[in-house]
């Protein structure tokens, strides 16, 4: 009679799976709760305990880990050596292994002490998982209640054997996940940097995608459990999938507007922002980030520091107007069926609900060939701004260079903006040369230029963009400072009449 073996901590449809496994034939092995589960639903059990002749200990610590456990699980029944050990032993084979593990992550993203989640670390599950994965050729193991059904068709069909490498490497997937937020937690716990000899990152697959970045590229969003929850987070209230650009879109507009104020819009096209404003009200707000480049926000990404409210709604579905998402910590119901009753884009503007950042530094994870780079989140670090001109900033000037400052983090280097106390007027983004984003940046804000401050997310080389800008009207100019050119820099600004201000802080983007 084959076995099988059966200790889970989700029970999703546990006692289907067993009462399928019975009626062909095998006997039923199993611990604790889930013994317990299986009996009261009519089923023979044996205990784990039974089998072992040791009975459970420590709290339940040790339950399997046992030769008469892991001797039937990891002989190798092809080999005669292993059949006549395990005959010696009195150890019956285990043909089948259905397990899945302590609830760590439900644990450790609750309210909880470091004791709780030492608690949830499964040491007998883990075990059992990976020697049955390993002898796959003997051992069907099964980790996810969403397989069950698979594998009763393959036992009644008698193609379990073809299906059993697949198994042993979703295991082996299952269990590398769980240590990898083990692993993780304990390194944070444990006060200790980041940036380990070894790092380990778990994903679990959220969202499939009809392709990538282009047409010919496959893709699929992965959600960290134990991430700052954002914009993979965010929850859909309306509209047709989300595709990978979306996504990458929708993440730029959340980290622009939340750190703008609130009440503040932001839109975003192919990564960059082409407008952001904050007005008394949402609905203003996004009318005003619109003006900042009317052309470019057709078809973009539009988000808000605040719950979208139905005014705001109205002012998007405005005539002539299209966007593909719209982002807010939530909305009013009114709200969403004013893009429900939108005829044509409305019916599939993809409304997303996304959660505020708690403002940690995290670690941020991009692919290279061979590899991937690892650094801590950009943010604004509590530096203290120095003037070093001979011109003062006026009250209004000082406005604008802080707007001008929050918007420049998310432009593609080189990075210029020109902003007023409450809008975003012109954008330099992704120039090869700092000068010629400030070129882009001016003939984009017009006329309104000699109105708004200027930031750059990093020094200026040479004098040169400080004379462009000053022959433009510009007179308030924000950037990190650091140059060697510096001192010329500066003199050059006091001869122009601007004034310019050092952070010490640089915000490429790349």
């Amino acid at each position: 009679m084959p076995r099988a073996l059966l200790s889970v901590t989700d029970k999703t449809g546990i006692v289907e799976f067993a009462t399928q496994l019975a009626a062909l034939g095998y006997e039923l092995l199993s611990t604790g709760g889930t013994a317990k589960i299986l009996r009261d639903a009519g089923l023979h059990v044996t205990d784990v305990a039974e089998v072992t002749g040791f009975p459970e200990m420590l709290d339940g610590r040790v339950k399997t880990l046992h030769p008469m456990v892991h001797g039937g699980i990891l002989a190798d029944l092809s080999k005669e050596s292993h059949v006549s050990q395990l005959e010696e032993a009195g150890i019956e084979p285990i043909d089948l292994v259905c397990v899945n593990l302590y609830a760590f992550e439900r644990t450790v993203t609750g309210d909880h002490q470091l004791q709780d989640a030492v608690e949830s670390i499964d040491i007998g599950g883990p075990t059992m998982v990976r020697a049955s994965a390993k002898n796959f050729k003997h051992v069907s193991i099964v980790v996810d209640p969403a397989d069950y059904e698979e594998v009763l068709d393959a036992i009644e069909s008698g193609t379990i054997s073809d299906l059993r490498l697949k198994l042993s490497a979703k295991a082996f997937r299952h269990t590398a996940f769980y240590d990898s937020m083990i692993a993780r937690y304990l390194t944070e716990a444990a006060g200790e940097d980041a940036f380990t000899g070894t790092l380990t990152f778990g994903y679990r697959k959220h969202l499939g995608m009809r392709y990538g970045e282009n047409p010919h590229q496959n893709a699929a969003l992965y959600i960290d459990p134990l991430a700052t929850p954002a914009i993979a987070q965010a929850k859909q209230l309306w509209g047709k999938e989300l595709s990978y650009n979306n996504i990458l879109d929708s993440d730029a507009a959340w980290e622009l507007v939340t750190d703008l104020p609130q009440g503040a819009c932001a839109i975003i096209k192919h990564g960059n922002p082409c407008g952001a404003a904050v007005g008394s009200s949402l609905g203003e707000s996004y009318s005003i980030a619109k003006q900042s480049d009317p052309i470019s926000a057709f078809g973009g990404i539009a988000a808000f520091h605040g719950h979208i409210t139905a005014e705001a709604a109205e002012a998007m579905t405005a005539p002539n107007n299209f966007l593909e998402v719209v982002i807010g910590t939530g909305f009013d119901a009114e709200a969403i069926e004013i893009f429900k009753n939108k005829t044509g884009w409305g019916q599939n503007v993809r409304l997303l609900a996304a959660p505020i950042s708690d403002g940690k530094t995290t670690l941020t994870v991009r692919s290279v060939g061979g590899g991937v780079l690892v650094q801590d989140s950009d943010h604004h670090p509590n530096t203290e701004w120095q003037v070093v001109t001979d011109i003062k900033p006026t009250e209004e000037q000082m406005k604008a260079l802080k707007m001008a400052w929050q918007i420049v983090p998310h432009v593609k280097s080189n990075a210029i903006v020109l902003a007023n106390s409450t809008q975003l007027k012109g954008v330099g983004a992704g120039q090869m040369n700092r000068v010629q984003s400030v070129r882009l940046a001016l003939e984009q804000a017009g006329e309104d230029a000699p109105h708004c401050a200027l930031a750059s997310d990093a020094f200026f080389p040479f004098p040169d963009s400080i004379e462009t800008l000053a022959a433009a009207g510009v007179r308030a100019v924000i950037q990190p400072g650091g140059s060697k050119k510096d001192p010329d820099v500066i003199q050059r600004a006091n001869e122009l009449g601007v004034t310019m201000i050092f952070t010490g802080t640089r915000h490429f983007r790349h």
